[in-house]
């Protein structure tokens, strides 16, 4: 069973910095995007930032220039540095891929800016 393993979530200041993680577990022939989405309370899901099988990446605009998305193929790992935070980047934060066995979500993990 494949399963997305989603970490680094907490609780920062503005300003401040996290890491979010997403290892995929299981057995696995290939993975291709790789992403985050979140969602804020009473907002609907959002595309945060994505990583083709390429390295090619996209963002959305409210994080463009402050978060950075990359891999690790060897690891199966995905990972989101998010610095620069502001309050409305609170949400739970979901890692998400395209494989061989279809799109796969995570749990997600929460994420708390304070002003």
């Amino acid at each position: 069973q494949v399963q997305l393993v989603e970490s680094g979530g907490g609780l920062v200041q503005t300003g401040e910095s996290l890491r979010l993680s997403c290892t995929v577990s299981g057995t696995i022939f290939s993975i291709n995007a790789m992403g985050w989405y979140r969602q804020a309370p009473g907002k609907q899901r959002e595309l945060v930032a994505r990583i083709s099988s390429l390295g090619i990446t996209n963002y959305a605009d409210s994080v463009r220039g402050r978060f950075i998305i990359s891999r690790d193929n060897a690891k199966n790992t995905v990972y989101l540095q998010m610095n620069m935070l502001k309050p409305e980047d609170t949400a739970v934060y979901y890692c998400n891929i395209m494989s061989s066995r279809g799109q796969i979500g995570g749990q997600g993990t929460q994420v708390t800016v304070s002003s």
